[in-house]
């Protein structure tokens, strides 16, 4: 065999890395799972649009093409939030295991050169993503059959899934390639995709031009968003490429061809990612010790370092441990942070709002951009909580500390309990951010003139109603259950910590069951709202994004207790019920969790011991 052409084949068919991890990644029981998660997820949201679209007995070919190309609409984003979800997902081993430079030290003495080393351990895991992909896709040619999906859409739909996967991909590798990585990777791989999609987001619906016919046009964001991009090419008449006859090439392809153009950004920037790790893998991470950065910053060591007097930690240890454990300067200003740039952002909104001229169209904007913040700042604290939850007790058992924990006369109720409010305490600054944001609308709301937070919107069955920016109600029900719902989010993230064996397994395990749970009581509250008068709106409150979606049109998501109270005022009042029932019912099952986790502590983790 020529030299040159068996060079090739060991960069990636032949390569001893890449075959590894595929086939050591295919025996594994978390994997499966994943995957018949992903197809169950995939099959569930085709069927139930296909046999709510098909309804009737009979229906006409072009309303069966029509409701095809709807269907397929709401599936291709479904499936970029799955990617999205998951691709973190199968790339942490290269950040958790890899980045170990343990493991390097021990990759790098075999006869792999540096580039067969970073496309080994790209592809190798990235094979999974597109295993995934390609199993979906008889579910798609399903619907083609139906007629209104050409073979063309499909086709760009899935090079806008692989190429997504493919940026995070490379982003993975170069952290693990430059030691760059931990353990908490996953996470900041799920906040980084949040902030940056809905900062994307955000500034399209800033930077387009509205239309007369009611639709808007793409801008320089299109290109660089997935969603965007799938949305500009199955829907260009409400997203119309604007006119850029006589500019460059690259503006031309830029703004009239966003799937192509995003595809392009993607293989390229992933190129430059392989490419750097190429030359940064054989370079050792010098370790700076345990000193801080100003310590290192002042050159003094450890023990010339100024000490302090001890502490009190009051009458559960656990607790104080867990709510000063991540304390540093950048956890301080990044939690404080969070805080104050989001009321800045809403304070300004709200100042807009106030300075602008009253109408229909100012009114829904402001909604869509209060929806947008709230939606990315609650996202954001859930999987911090799920995060910092679902991580604390595994972590303790990888590096061993929980072996010592429990040698101390500290009882599984107390343990508990200590992680769990150590966890909120820690979490206070964050969640104090949505709950004064929504008490701050509803004091704009009621103390600001009625010609500018209040209009009367008609409703279907030609009924008016006078409808609020944004119903004081619901921002008191909000406040009032949030925190018990993140705190159930904590203790479902404790729950798998304690059952799991490492960090990634519980982290993982956290997010799609808190995702289930979500996904069906937003579907029901939806459902519920907007058929089941009066008591829906308390259902509504038992999801927080059911909530905050609201606000961008109550009459919809409310429809028949609109229906029966124009004036609102008795939707009010069970909305604050909901929100009282609501918060009851997670601190509810917060005590339930608690009495059952405690209860079988022992035995999970004696069963779990010395496994990691």
């Amino acid at each position: 065999m020529p030299a040159i052409l068996n060079w090739l084949l060991r960069l990636l068919p032949t390569n001893p890395l890449c075959i590894r991890l595929v086939a050591g990644g295919s025996r594994r029981w978390r994997h499966l799972v994943i995957r018949g998660l992903y197809l169950a997820i995939m099959i569930t949201v085709i069927l139930f649009m296909l046999l709510g679209s098909l309804g009737g007995s009979s229906m006409s070919f072009r309303a069966l093409a029509a409701a095809s190309a709807s269907i397929f609409e709401f599936t291709c984003v479904v499936q970029i939030i799955l990617v999205c979800l998951l691709t973190p997902v199968f790339m942490a081993g290269a950040i958790v295991h890899e980045s170990n430079p343990r493991t390097w030290d021990i990759l790098l003495t075999t006869p792999l050169n540096s580039l067969q080393v970073v496309l080994g351990n790209l592809f190798g895991r990235y094979f999974f993503i597109l295993a995934l992909l390609v199993s979906s896709l008889p579910l798609f040619a399903l619907l083609q059959m139906f007629g209104g999906v050409p073979g063309s859409t499909i086709l760009a739909n899935y090079g806008v899934a692989a190429c997504s996967a493919l940026i995070v991909a490379a982003i993975a590798v170069t952290l693990s390639a430059t030691r760059t990585g931990g353990r908490r990777a996953v996470f900041i791989f799920y906040v980084l995709v949040v902030v940056y999609l809905t900062g994307t987001m955000i500034l399209d619906s800033l930077l387009t031009t509205r239309l007369i016919s009611g639709g808007s046009t793409t801008t320089v964001m299109t290109a660089i968003n997935p969603f965007l991009a799938i949305q500009a090419m199955l829907n260009p008449t409400g997203y119309v490429i604007p006119d850029t006859y006589g500019e460059s090439w690259l503006i031309q392809t830029w703004m009239g061809k966003p799937v192509t153009t995003f595809n392009w950004l993607c293989v390229i920037l992933s190129l430059i990612l392989v490419i750097y790790s190429t030359l940064r893998v054989r370079i050792l991470a010098f370790r700076s010790g345990d000193r801080t950065w100003l310590q290192r910053l002042f050159r003094i060591t450890s023990d010339q370092a100024i000490s302090r007097q001890p502490r009190l930690v009051g009458n559960n240890p656990i607790a104080w441990r867990e709510s000063h454990l991540r304390r540093s300067v950048s956890t301080i200003i990044g939690r404080w942070g969070f805080l104050v740039v989001g009321l800045l952002l809403l304070i300004i909104l709200l100042a807009w709002h106030s300075t602008s001229t009253p109408g229909p169209t100012q009114t829904q904007n402001t909604r869509l951009f209060i929806v947008a913040l709230l939606i990315a700042e609650t996202i954001i604290i859930i999987l911090t909580a799920v995060n910092l939850s679902a991580t604390a007790v595994s972590r303790e058992r990888e590096d061993g500390s929980l072996d010592l924990i429990l040698t101390t006369p500290i009882q599984p109720g107390p343990y508990l309990t200590g992680k769990h409010r150590g966890l909120i305490r820690y979490l206070l600054p964050m969640m104090a951010l949505p709950i004064i944001s929504m008490l701050l609308i509803a004091c704009y709301v009621m103390l600001m003139g009625t010609e500018h937070v209040q209009q009367t919107e008609t409703l279907r069955s030609g009924i008016e109603a006078v409808v609020p920016l944004v119903m004081p109600a619901t921002c008191f029900a909000f406040a009032l259950m949030f925190i018990p719902f993140v705190a159930f989010c904590v203790m479902v993230g404790l729950h798998w910590s304690i059952r799991s064996k490492g960090t990634i397994g519980s982290i993982a395990a956290a997010v799609i069951i808190l995702l289930i749970l979500l996904g069906i009581l937003g579907t029901c509250g939806f459902i519920a709202g907007a058929n089941i008068p009066m008591a829906g709106a308390a259902l509504m409150t038992l999801n927080p994004g059911n909530l905050i979606l609201s606000i961008a049109d109550p009459t919809q998501w409310l429809y028949s207790s609109w229906r029966s109270d124009s004036t609102g005022f008795n939707i009010s009042i069970m909305m604050v019920i909901g929100g009282v029932l609501s918060a009851g019912a997670y601190l509810g099952l917060v005590w339930t969790m608690h009495r059952s986790m405690s209860r079988t502590f022992m035995m999970t983790v004696r069963r779990l011991s010395g496994t990691s």
